[in-house]
């Protein structure tokens, strides 16, 4: 079997002559969840309506769980569970008979078992005979993942799936995903929403005006944020000093005392050196911690880099 639980080659949308996507290339593996960054407006739910064959590609190739979406198209959608949009259910009825309607219109035999174990999984037991218009946005959102996995996917994809959820909401649902995850499923998951996304996703690929300008684990993205210079701070028993000292032996860059704590940016070999600096003056060194940068700096940074070689 293919390791890849989806895999993207050169995805192109035209409309007239405006490219909306223009080769799109991506491959998600199998338990990980991937995410789809970028601004309103960069072409990424256009992506999705592509892969599950909402709209048609201009060009391009998707296999997902190793079958070919054109030349295989019902095995491959059978593959996918999918909320694009905000998931709508018959408000009137309860959550448990929504989902029964669902299951009959699955394109594979959905046993009670299995209708079961979704509702579990979602954490819905105590809520599934109430009708639907009692739910929060939460819940309902549950629902709609619920239904998704009804016909047990390989891949689940989701469009900005915390809009409009409150903090706690959006917490549980991260649980919900990890919870999935850990059973094997992937998912692909999109949101200009970054703080979220470094929170929920394994790796990630930023999109802009329609085009993959970098993908990357997002543990390594978030770790050290700079390869050659690192944010670090610095504990000692008189900042003042300290400070003075870095600034005269011109120790790294973009100094800084906050607190009592001294900040500054620079590579490996300059902290030993500052860490040297400050004990042969007597100082006392109480902590050096390296500062792990956010997924918003990182991002700024990446998508910086991708305009300054852009203009080159």
């Amino acid at each position: 079997m293919t390791q890849y639980a989806l895999e993207v080659h050169n995805l192109t949308k035209k409309i007239g002559k405006k490219l909306i996507v223009e080769n799109v290339t991506f491959q998600i593996e199998k338990g990980e969840i991937f995410g789809l960054l970028g601004p309103n407006g960069a072409g990424k739910t256009t992506i999705i309506r592509m892969i599950v064959h909402l709209i048609n590609r201009t060009e391009g190739k998707v296999m997902i769980n190793g079958y070919d979406l054109d030349q295989s198209f019902k095995e491959a959608l059978g593959e996918i569970g999918a909320i694009v949009e905000n998931p709508e259910f018959y408000k009137y009825m309860s959550g448990m008979k929504n989902l029964k309607h669902y299951m009959r219109m699955a394109t594979k035999d959905v046993s009670v078992e299995r209708l079961e174990e979704v509702i579990r999984l979602v954490g819905l037991e105590q809520a599934i005979h109430q009708k639907v218009r009692t739910y929060s946005l939460g819940m309902r959102q549950r629902l709609g993942v619920a239904q998704a996995l009804l016909h047990s996917p390989s891949i689940l994809i989701l469009d900005e799936p915390t809009n409009g959820l409150d903090p706690q909401g959006i917490r549980e649902f991260r649980d919900y995903l990890r919870l999935l995850v850990n059973q094997g499923i992937s998912v692909l998951v999109s949101s200009h929403l970054l703080s979220e996304m470094e929170l929920m996703c394994d790796r990630f690929a930023i999109i802009e005006k329609g085009r993959l300008t970098h993908i990357s684990r997002m543990d390594e993205t978030v770790q050290l944020g700079s390869q050659t210079k690192q944010h670090v701070m610095f504990e000692v028993d008189n900042a003042e000093q300290a400070f003075n000292l870095l600034v005269n032996q011109n120790l790294g860059e973009g100094w800084n005392i906050e607190a009592g704590f001294i900040y500054a940016s620079m590579d490996r070999e300059t902290v030993a050196k500052a860490n040297q600096l400050f004990v042969s003056n007597g100082l006392q060194v109480y902590e050096i911690s390296y500062l792990k940068a956010s997924l918003e700096d990182r991002f700024l940074e990446i998508t910086n880099k991708e305009k300054k070689e852009q203009s080159i």
